[in-house]
């Protein structure tokens, strides 16, 4: 090869190199990260079971610092329900309220960029949530959560997070169903208006903004059966599919509320590709998103690709630096779950509450019947499987007898509105049994009619918060007879009869009382207008709080069940209820 030659091919080399540099600077990354339904795991560690967790936020905090070791710029999500489910955010929500919020310490310590305001973090109240609002360092954001003084969202309703010259639009909505689980008191002054709809209001002005990209931070679930529009009176609790279908504009919908996971890519009406990515729950996936941003042929357009990725949390150790940081906040907690309030005789477990009247339920039935001074009282085990053993009992078994932070009420019903109640509860829980060989629960079948078994263990058709029974009455359960026919109320407990046309006086949680689970309105028949108007009383603080102080009082518990309730035929029961505690639970203990 001549001089020439040579000079030739280095010059192709060095300009081919160029161009390939050029190429390759013209590119922009990104990476989008979510966490979402946490439910105060901040350390990994269950305060209610007192025990070691394998992912938690501690857990995230050593990813996170992995990621932003690298070059491409990272963005922090968070799509809500943060503030319960833990004693630490509870401590936080109602008893130290004067120091920072943990759950602002920690995600200012993270640093988060945007979140979305769930559900449970409407129940903390409204003085809770506006603390937090003050207290972020980065927004709180709800496009439909609309102020019913101004007309204006009550939260945020996008914000534009830029990270080296990538802007990216974060429009946050919240599940509308807020008002069919909460009191009104919990969100006074703010109404949650229809997903889609708000969506198309507000994507208009998002994409004035002109970002690099157009992100959904949805409390709401991915249910693909929702995808169409509907009336705008119904409700749709999973509104996240619907959006992402019916309203152009968006490149990734981060979903949560639901619990699942997701990671897959939908088209849309317009004929755009969306990549829809739920986390989970409790800090035990992260969902990300790889984003690479090209420049397009024409000036001012632009093509990205994107990646969806489900990341295990615990792959990754506890950050020591967040420990050491939140120590004395975790020795705080720890000390307050610790102290004891009560002493008890014996030990209960949620387990027996599936078969039958149970120490475990019936120690909630005594609680709210004493604090209403109610005729009745409907409960279910909130908890699918937990023990209080007898000895002393801690401000932690609290929260496994009660988990949520319902208020509770007392309502007005009729004898046939209670029957019908419990006929719709019972529908939920158990099978109508043609003999013993049937399964007495109402297993999740799969394609041959048998229960689907994970790991050797059935999983139930339905959540089990929402198997109400009843104390203050005597009645049987025959699941020989068709559903809404099967409870025969036989009389009060105290031996006074008992009468469909008889107005009874009904203790209640709020989440019932709100219309939650359907029993008052499908069940009862109760109207959804006519419910607020049956409330005759209601604590002014959380159900559990008014626990915790009824046994302190105690002292010393006896807890057993009132065995005011049965299910027959009892030979069919006695062959069934073993088999299936055994496919529930995976033992026979």
């Amino acid at each position: 090869m001549n001089y020439r030659s040579l000079t030739r091919w280095i010059l192709i080399l060095l300009l081919a190199t160029l161009a390939f540099s050029c190429s390759e600077a013209a590119k922009r990354k990104i990476i989008i990260l979510e966490t979402t339904d946490l439910h105060g795991v901040i350390f990994p560690y269950d305060f209610t079971e007192q025990k070691e967790l394998n992912s938690s936020l501690a857990n995230i905090a050593t990813y996170l610092k992995k990621l932003r070791q690298k070059k491409t710029p990272v963005i922090l999500l968070d799509n809500g329900d943060n503030l319960q489910g833990q004693p630490s955010v509870y401590y936080h929500n109602y008893l130290d309220t004067v120091s920072p919020h943990l759950n602002a310490q920690v995600m200012n310590f993270l640093g988060y960029d945007a979140g979305t305001v769930g559900n449970h973090d409407i129940e903390a109240g409204q003085a809770v949530y506006d603390k937090l609002i003050k207290e972020y360092n980065f927004p709180l954001l709800a496009a439909n959560a609309v102020s019913t003084e101004t007309g204006k969202p009550y939260f945020k309703p996008y914000h534009i997070v830029e990270k080296k010259g990538i802007k990216v639009a974060v429009l946050g909505l919240i599940t509308p169903s807020v008002p069919n689980w909460l009191p009104p008191e919990l969100y006074s002054g703010i109404e949650f208006r229809d997903m889609t709809e708000t969506a198309k209001q507000w994507i208009s002005a998002v994409k004035e903004e002109k970002p690099d990209l157009i992100v959904g931070l949805f409390h709401s679930g991915w249910d693909k059966s929702e995808i169409s529009l509907q009336d705008n009176n119904i409700i749709i609790e999973d509104g996240s599919a619907s959006v992402a279908y019916n309203v152009p504009g968006f490149d990734i919908i981060f979903t949560g509320h639901d619990h699942n996971i997701a990671n897959e890519k939908i088209v849309n009406i317009s004929g755009d590709t969306v990549l829809i990515l739920n986390g989970g729950s409790r800090a035990q996936k992260i969902a990300k998103a790889d984003i690479t941003i090209l420049p397009g042929k024409n000036t001012g357009t632009k093509t990205s690709i994107i990646k969806g990725e489900i990341v295990n949390v615990e792959d990754y150790r506890a950050d020591p630096d967040f420990l050491s940081k939140f120590d004395l906040q975790f020795k705080r907690i720890e000390q307050y779950v610790n102290r004891v309030i009560a002493n008890s005789s014996e030990t209960i477990s949620s387990r027996d509450s599936f078969f039958g009247s149970s120490a475990f339920v019936d120690m909630i039935h005594s609680i709210q019947l004493e604090l209403t001074n109610a005729d009745i009282s409907f409960a279910a085990p909130l908890s699918f499987d937990v023990k209080i053993s007898s000895g002393p009992v801690k401000v932690a078994d609290m929260f496994k007898l009660y988990r949520y932070e319902n208020f509770l009420y007392a309502i007005y019903m009729s004898g046939e509105e209670i029957k019908d109640y419990l006929e719709y509860s019972y529908d939920q829980w158990l099978n109508t049994m043609k003999g013993p060989q049937d399964n007495l629960l109402k297993f999740r079948v799969g394609n041959n009619g048998k229960p689907v078994l994970n790991n050797g263990r059935a999983w139930l058709r339905n959540q089990s918060y929402n198997f109400d029974s009843a104390a203050g009455i005597d009645y049987v359960v025959d699941i020989s007879k068709p559903e809404g026919s099967r409870i025969l109320i036989k009389s009060l407990s105290n031996g006074r009869p008992f009468g469909k046309k008889n107005i009874y006086k009904v203790a209640i949680n709020s989440y019932r009382g709100s219309g939650g689970g359907s029993h008052l309105t499908s069940g009862a028949g109760i109207s959804k207008n006519d419910i607020k108007s049956r409330i005759i009383f209601s604590t002014d603080r959380d159900l559990r709080f008014f626990m915790m102080k009824y046994l302190e009082n105690k002292k010393i518990i006896n807890p057993s069940a009132f065995n005011n309730w049965r299910i027959i035929p009892e030979q069919w029961v006695e062959v069934a209820a073993p088999r299936d505690y055994q496919l529930l639970f995976g033992t026979t203990n």
